[in-house]
């Protein structure tokens, strides 16, 4: 896409939704991070459910050691690879306890030093809890930009490297999480909602979904402006 064309295709997600929020509930920095490692190929809805309670048991990591892994499994087993996550989790908890003072740490080196954290996750925690301008790239997000054209790339580090390049800084702060909801409920994997969405006509997709279903009123669209050049 032009460079005027990014900025519309922002500034159009901003318009739908100007202070987007992550869907996973948290309390803390540490809560957070903790629910982000737990929905790696789980939903933030099972996550949720999960997390509520547990939360409540353990919100901090010195709390997290003392509940132990096997009552932890008990409150996540309903979260898909319970099991591998559970060990994560204490194991990073004490690495918090043991090398930053029982604090999540605010760069992504530090906190991809974690048992069972990667870029991804340390994008979320550092963008969500910290305000920083990360990208974190999920499935969702990967297929948002490679299907509209927006930044095309043929890994998850391919496409943050570029959005992180061409996303106008106006929008860097909450660029991951428009895209991660439109993909969500919108431009859906198997059957996009072409006809309702805001940047259908910047949108490089061939195979568009145009046709509403009866009684939905598709979106209204503004002229794109050479704002952002």
């Amino acid at each position: 896409m032009k460079k005027a064309e990014v900025f519309e295709f922002y500034r159009r997600l901003a318009e739908v939704n100007p202070e987007p929020q992550g869907e996973l509930e948290w309390t803390n920095p540490y809560t957070l991070l903790v629910a982000v490692a737990l929905s790696a190929q789980a939903t933030d809805v099972s996550v949720n459910l999960a997390t509520r309670k547990l939360f409540k048991l353990a919100e901090t990591p010195d709390k997290m050691i003392a509940l132990g892994e096997e009552r932890l499994k008990e409150q996540i087993k309903t979260i898909g690879l319970f099991n591998t996550k559970a060990k994560h989790v204490i194991a990073l908890s004490r690495k918090l306890l043991d090398e930053f003072g029982g604090n999540v740490p605010t760069t992504r080196d530090e906190l991809q030093q974690l048992p069972g954290v990667g870029r991804k996750t340390a994008n979320v925690v550092l963008n969500t809890a910290f305000g920083q301008p990360t990208i974190a790239v999920d499935t969702h997000l990967f297929r948002v930009s490679n299907r509209t054209g927006l930044a095309s790339g043929k890994t998850p580090l391919d496409v943050e490297l570029k959005l992180d390049r061409i996303t106008p800084g106006l929008f860097k702060r909450h660029a991951h999480h428009w895209l991660i909801l439109h993909g969500r409920y919108v431009c859906k994997a198997r059957r996009p909602d072409c006809w309702r969405c805001p940047v259908v006509d910047l949108c490089r997709y061939k195979q568009k979904n145009l046709v509403p279903p009866k009684g939905s009123v598709p979106v209204a669209l503004e002229p794109v402006t050479e704002t952002g050049q």
